[in-house]
C-alpha cells in the first residue's frame, strides 16, 4: 500500500487536553506497575468480593510468583498460559510472568478440550495456571502439549473469611464436580508457591519495542485460532493512549468495575492495565451477573465501567434497577459490538455519566478509535482515531486511499499494532501491508475525520461481546458423520446483538435431530459459540461453482424478521 496520511483531519476535533502525539516510556509493562507500588504502597489495588490487596501486597505477590516461575525453570520468552475467570490470581500471574521474562498466553476458561489443545500446542506453553474446576480438562490434553508445570488455584483462595470456607460447598452444589488433584513436583498449588517463594527475581532485560509480552489468540477465517504477537510497547502504548483519552481520570481516586474478562484483550487493556498503571482500584468480578454488578456499583461507588452493549442493556432493563444508585459512574467505554443509540441515551440518563462507543481489534491491543468522552461525539460513529494512530479507508477497487465518504476497508497504523501472528508468516503477510493493519472491516470517514463501520468484510459474528467465526463452527459440524453440508450465519438478537444460526443438509438416510446436533456442538465448542438455532434443509443456495451463498440466507432471515415485526 502506497497510501500515506499527510494530515490527520481528526486531531482538530480532539479536546484541547488530548495530545495528537504522546511520548511513550521505553519501559516494560510490569515496570509501570512497580512504579505505582512505590508511589502508593498502601492504596488498594485489587478488591475481590470483599477481599482487598494494597499495591504493596499486590506487588509482593507478583514478585513471589515470578520467583517461583524462575525456580521452576522459566527462561526469557517461555510462554505461560493463564486459564482463569477474573480473579486476583490471574492479575498476579499476568504481571509475574512478564517480570520473570515470560510471555503471557491468555486462555479462555470456557474452551473445550479441542480448543485448549490447539492453543497450548500452537503457543508451546510450558506452564499453565488454571482453576481447580478446569484441572481435569487440562490433564486430558497435557500429553499432547509441552506443558511441564500445572499450577492450580481456586476461587476461595482469595475470598475473605468466612466466604472462603463456605464457597467450596456452594461450588460443589452448583457444579457437581469433585476436585481430586494430586500435588507433586509438576503440579502445584498457587497459594503454596507464594508462601514458599522469595521476592528475589533474577533481572531480565526487556526491549519494550521488540520483546513480546502477550500471545492473544483470536479466531480466523480458517477456523484455527491465531496467536497475535503483542509487544510490551504495544500494550504500554495502548494503555497510555487510553489514559490520555480519559484525561479526567484522577490517580488514586477512581474505582473500576472489572467485569469484562481479562482473557479478552479489551478487558485486559481498558480495565486491568489502565486501572493499575494509574494507581486506581480494580473491583474484580468473575462473572457478569446483573444484580451483583448493580450492587457493587451502588456499594463501592464505581466511577469507571468499561463494558459491552449487552451489559448496559442488562442493567437498564433490570426490574430492580431503581433500588440502586448508579450516579457515581463517570466514564464508560463500550466495545466488542455496536452500541445502540437508545441504550447509550438511557444509560446516561440513569447514571449522569458518559457512555461512548469505541472500536478496536485484538491485532491492535485493541483500541484504535473512540468517540470523545467530554467533547463532540457523533451517533453511530466509532469516533476518532487515538493519538499517534493513523487510519485510512482503502478503495476496494484500487487499494489506494478512498474518497471522503466512500466505503472501503479500514486500515490502521500506530504503536499499538501487532508484530504479526505467531508462527504464521502467510497470515501475517495477508493482514499486514508494511506497517498497516488491514482490519477486514468496511467503513467510511466523514469530512471531520469521524469513522463509521458499515459492514464486516469477514464473516465474524459478535454475540454478547464475544467474537465467533462461522468457519470454525462449520468445520465442527462437517466432522459430524450425519452432516452433508453446513453453514453458520449471525442473525439479530435483541440481547446478544447477534446469535448463531446454522443451516444443515443431512446425509441421505440419516435421522439426525436438532437435539443430537446441539449436544454434539456443546461437546466441541465453547458455550458462547454453540448455535442457538438450527434449520434443516434439503439443499442450500449456491453459486454456479458450488459456493454456498451466505448472503441469500442472511437476507432470508432479515425478511423473516420484518414479517414477524409486522405481524406482532
Amino acid at each position: 500500500m502506497t497510501t500515506t496520511v499527510t494530515e490527520k483531519e481528526w486531531v482538530n476535533r480532539y479536546d484541547k487536553e488530548i495530545p495528537g502525539s504522546i511520548d511513550y516510556p521505553e519501559l516494560a509493562l510490569h515496570e509501570l506497575i512497580e512504579q505505582v507500588a512505590k508511589r502508593s504502597p498502601n492504596h488498594v489495588a485489587l478488591e475481590f468480593l470483599g477481599k482487598s490487596l494494597t499495591y504493596r501486597e499486590f506487588n509482593q505477590s507478583v514478585r513471589l510468583f515470578a520467583n517461583q516461575l524462575q525456580a521452576m525453570g522459566l527462561k526469557k520468552g517461555d510462554r505461560v498460559a493463564i486459564m482463569l475467570p477474573n480473579c486476583p490470581q490471574g492479575v498476579i500471574a499476568y504481571y509475574a510472568t512478564l517480570l520473570a521474562g515470560g510471555i503471557v498466553v491468555q486462555t479462555n476458561p470456557l474452551y473445550v478440550e479441542r480448543e485448549l489443545k490447539h492453543q497450548l500446542i500452537d503457543s508451546g506453553a510450558k506452564f499453565i495456571l488454571c482453576l481447580d474446576l478446569l484441572y481435569s480438562r487440562v490433564m486430558k490434553v497435557k500429553e499432547a502439549t509441552k506443558i511441564e508445570h500445572i499450577i492450580v488455584t481456586a476461587i476461595k483462595d482469595y475470598l475473605p473469611f468466612p466466604k472462603n470456607l463456605i464457597y467450596p460447598f456452594i461450588q460443589k452444589k452448583n457444579t457437581g464436580i469433585t476436585i481430586d488433584i494430586t500435588y507433586n513436583e509438576r503440579t502445584h498449588r498457587f497459594v503454596s508457591l507464594l508462601k514458599k517463594g522469595s521476592d528475589k527475581v533474577v533481572p531480565v532485560e526487556v526491549d519494550s519495542e521488540s520483546d513480546l509480552a502477550l500471545l492473544q489468540y483470536t479466531g480466523g477465517t480458517t477456523g484455527l485460532a491465531k496467536g497475535v504477537m503483542l509487544t510490551h510497547k504495544n500494550l504500554v502504548a495502548n494503555t497510555i493512549q487510553c489514559r490520555h483519552w480519559m484525561y479526567k481520570m484522577k490517580e488514586g481516586q477512581e474505582r473500576t468495575l472489572a467485569v469484562l474478562p481479562f482473557f479478552h484483550v479489551y478487558g485486559m487493556t481498558v480495565s486491568m492495565n489502565l486501572t493499575l498503571i494509574t494507581g486506581n482500584t480494580l473491583h474484580i468480578v468473575p462473572k457478569f451477573d446483573v444484580e451483583q454488578v448493580l450492587k457493587i456499583i451502588h456499594e463501592k461507588k464505581i466511577t469507571i465501567f468499561p463494558g459491552a452493549p449487552t451489559m448496559y442493556i442488562g442493567l437498564i432493563n433490570h426490574p430492580e434497577m431503581k433500588k440502586y444508585n448508579l450516579t457515581s459512574i463517570e466514564t464508560c467505554i463500550s466495545g466488542s459490538a455496536a452500541l445502540p443509540v437508545e441504550v447509550q441515551d438511557r444509560f446516561e440518563q440513569l447514571t449522569g455519566g458518559k457512555l461512548v462507543e469505541g472500536y478496536g481489534l485484538t491485532e491492535a491491543a485493541p483500541v484504535t478509535h473512540c468517540n470523545l468522552l467530554y467533547g463532540e461525539r457523533r451517533k453511530a460513529s466509532i469516533g476518532l482515531p487515538w493519538p499517534d494512530t493513523e487510519a485510512v479507508i482503502l478503495s476496494m477497487e484500487t487499494g489506494e486511499r478512498a474518497e471522503q465518504g466512500e466505503v472501503g476497508e479500514l486500515a490502521i497504523r500506530g504503536p499499538q499494532v501487532m508484530k504479526g501472528y505467531w508462527n504464521r508468516p502467510e497470515d501475517t503477510k495477508a493482514t499486514m501491508n508494511g506497517e498497516w493493519l488491514l482490519t477486514g472491516d468496511m467503513g467510511y470517514m466523514d469530512e471531520d475525520g469521524f469513522f463509521y463501520i458499515v459492514d464486516r468484510k469477514k464473516d465474524m459474528i459478535i454475540a454478547g461481546g464475544f467474537n465467533i467465526y462461522p468457519r470454525e463452527i462449520e468445520e465442527v459440524l462437517y466432522n459430524h458423520p450425519d452432516v452433508q453440508e453446513a453453514v453458520a450465519i449471525g442473525i439479530p438478537d435483541e440481547y446478544r446483538g447477534e446469535t448463531v444460526k446454522v443451516f444443515i443438509v443431512k446425509k441421505e438416510g440419516t435421522t439426525l435431530t436438532q437435539e443430537q446436533l446441539n449436544a454434539y456442538c456443546r461437546e466441541n465448542l465453547a458455550a458462547y459459540k454453540v448455535p442457538r438455532k438450527y434449520e434443516f434443509r434439503d439443499e442450500l443456495p449456491k453459486t454456479i461453482v458450488g459456493k454456498i451463498l451466505k448472503r441469500v440466507l442472511i437476507e432470508e432471515e432479515k425478511e423473516k424478521k420484518k414479517l414477524e415485526q409486522k405481524t406482532s
